[in-house]
């Protein structure tokens, strides 16, 4: 008798919190799953406290932030399914990669190393961070009109879209934002590297906004387009008329029951 994961971890992105994912944790709590949100490290506060006081946030690292989930999802009984929205969704794809996960879904996922399609919009919506060299030093927040370009472009009124800003929104950590547009000119496997060969990852769903600015679908496209290890599964889906931040705005909930079966049935069929 195979037994369904009983345990989901949510990871987050950046420029947010584990407060992102309220409304998901509640909603699959209510199904009877224990969910977990991991901060990174130093974003165990609150986000006003992180926007008073942004230190942790210029401090923290890939390789701090990736132990820091192994340590969470190791600690566990079972593989719990996996999801991470935006820079959490690399994440997610370098934990699979590391053997953690029954399943795993990114929700309009930052590319791991070696994706090299940058649209334009995308680097619209990063230039706050990337124009300057300095950046790589500082926590880097957008204003609200950047955050509204980046984030909620579509399927939120201007009441909705400050809503969300002042809830969710915190600065950025420049120092990895600018190491992954670094690590396409560097030579060998950087912070945020996977084995797309990898033959023992667990099961991978994109799925993407299909007018998200920052991480548009030809990312994720490009990202999933890279696995070929044998026998793994890895799959796309676009949801038309979404925002970067699809997992607040309306509808938000068919995304998440999306995420939930796949990943459930993924899981079970491997088991």
């Amino acid at each position: 008798m195979t037994t369904a994961p009983d345990t989901i971890v949510l990871v987050h992105g950046f420029w947010m919190t584990p407060r992102s994912w309220e409304d998901w944790k509640a909603r699959y709590e209510a199904q009877g799953f224990r969910v977990l949100t991991p901060a990174y490290p130093g974003f165990e506060v609150e986000v006003e406290a992180l926007n008073a006081d942004p230190s942790p946030v210029a401090r923290v690292t890939a390789p701090q932030i990736v132990a820091h989930l192994e340590s969470v999802v190791a600690g566990l009984d079972s593989p719990p399914i996996i999801i991470g929205h935006s820079a959490g969704g690399a994440f997610t794809q370098v934990l699979l990669d590391h053997g953690h996960g029954a399943a795993g879904v990114a929700l309009n996922s930052a590319p791991t190393e070696g994706v090299r399609t940058i649209p334009l919009s995308q680097v619209r919506s990063t230039f706050p961070v990337l124009r300057s060299p300095a950046n790589r030093h500082k926590a880097v927040p957008l204003s609200f009109d950047q955050f509204r370009y980046a984030f909620t472009n579509v399927g939120f009124t201007p009441e909705q879209a400050r809503r969300v800003y002042e809830r969710y929104a915190i600065p950025a950590p420049g120092g990895i934002l600018w190491s992954s547009v670094l690590a396409n000119f560097q030579p060998g496997p950087q912070d945020i590297w996977v084995d797309y060969q990898n033959a023992g990852r667990a099961p991978l769903l994109f799925l993407s906004g299909g007018e998200d600015h920052i991480m548009p679908p030809s990312v994720q496209s490009s990202n999933a387009a890279k696995y070929h290890g044998a026998g793994t599964v890895t799959e796309h889906e676009t949801y038309p008329g979404r925002a970067h931040l699809m997992t607040a705005q309306e509808g938000w909930e068919e995304v998440a029951d999306r995420a939930l079966e796949w990943a459930l049935a993924q899981a079970l069929s491997l088991a």
